[in-house]
């Protein structure tokens, strides 16, 4: 059998235009499967920035929250009632909404605006500049070094701007782990230094962050929350439940879904024609091969070799396409948001197998159709 695939692997380079059709269809297709999912992926990751930067074991919300940034403020008492618990170590409050900054230069800026629980600013990001305790200080606001910094003309610390009237002077820059998606830069102050400043309607609390003792007590808690009448989810269900309103709600998932197929369609019409056209070109070399004794197995076989071969080798010049093009994209764009996941990877490794498959299916047929007498009666 070694022999019979040492002879396709020959038939199949040895045809160098047929051979590098397929390997530029295949790795095309490659490419775009993998570039449109591992896109949809990186925006997926940038909207959750704010769960993934906050790292809040679990959130308390209100059930009609769909995404992090449709946050419905609550009361009070709901904070109170979360903090008496059983199995809660811990909760605080988070402020999480927009606002309008007015710039020295005199122009505006919209911006997203955190605010931290006063007495223990669970949450804060890590500073590289200033100290974390300067946030108390009179009007103090921690600005984010991200790809948006420079929308507030790059601040330092001392810099001062309005926001809503109310003077607001940098006294940190801090980085985290996952910028915002809608390129608006963010601002981080106290609790109620935000809920004072933003205008806001009676119930100002965002979200509660909470600490369970234990995960053993997380099932316990999310009952006593919605016996309350509002919603308790870990972080990694909050981070499902954003992706899933991006993906279903907005209309993004239709839409990369569209253009995934689209790709494969493309990579399979072109690889299945231009490996049936090799198969053609070929028929009389198999003929003979079936003439000489050689099982249908084993023709099968080299087909199914040669198609794999190819398919494989077009999924590892796509990938590795996209990885250079996302890599050369986020050098020269600090707010590129793909990123190629292993689900990206899986599914195009998936699709790629089904384009190996219906190719191999078109030549094994026609393959096994061959009678040997008719090429030798040519």
């Amino acid at each position: 059998m070694k022999g019979i695939l040492r002879l396709a692997y020959k038939l199949l380079v040895n045809d160098k235009a047929k051979f590098t059709a397929l390997l530029v269809g295949i790795t095309f297709a490659v490419f775009l499967m993998t570039f449109i999912t591992s896109m949809f992926m990186g925006v997926l990751n940038h909207a959750s920035a704010t769960v993934v930067n906050i790292g809040a074991s679990m959130w308390v919300m209100d059930p009609s929250v769909q995404a992090i940034t449709s946050s419905i403020g609550m009361p009070d008492y709901v904070l109170d009632a979360v903090r008496s618990m059983h199995g809660v170590a811990y909760a605080v409050p988070l402020y999480s909404g927009g606002a309008l900054v007015k710039l020295p230069d005199g122009t505006y800026q919209a911006v997203s605006v955190v605010g931290l629980d006063d007495t223990s600013l669970f949450g804060r990001p890590q500073l590289i500049d200033g100290k974390i305790e300067n946030i108390y200080a009179e009007n103090g606001f921690i600005v984010v070094a991200d790809a948006d910094y420079s929308k507030l003309e790059s601040p330092k610390i001392g810099s001062e701007f309005e926001l809503n009237d109310h003077r607001g002077v940098i006294v940190g820059i801090a980085k985290v782990t996952v910028s915002s998606l809608f390129g608006l830069p963010t601002l981080y102050t106290t609790y109620y230094r935000a809920v004072q400043y933003i205008p806001n309607p009676r119930y100002t609390i965002s979200y509660v962050l909470v600490q369970p003792k234990s995960l053993a007590d997380v099932p316990r808690i999310k009952q006593q929350v919605a016996a309350l009448g509002y919603l308790a989810v870990t972080r990694d269900e909050f981070i499902r439940k954003n992706a899933a309103f991006y993906v279903f709600e907005t209309g993004g998932g239709t839409n990369i879904l569209i253009m995934t197929l689209i790709s494969f369609i493309v990579g399979l019409s072109i690889s299945g024609q231009t490996f049936y056209t090799f198969i053609l070109e070929n028929l009389e070399r198999f003929g003979a091969l079936k003439a000489i004794g050689t099982k249908s197995r084993e023709l099968v076989g080299m087909i199914l070799f040669q198609a794999s071969f190819t398919a494989l080798t077009g999924y590892g010049l796509g990938v590795g396409l996209c990885t250079l093009v996302v890599y050369l994209a986020r050098l020269r764009l600090a707010s590129y948001a793909a990123m190629i996941t292993y689900p990206s990877l899986l599914v195009s490794l998936v699709l790629v197998v089904i384009i190996a498959g219906v190719s191999s299916y078109v030549g094994v047929r026609r393959v096994l159709q061959i009678e040997p007498f008719d090429i030798f009666r040519g």
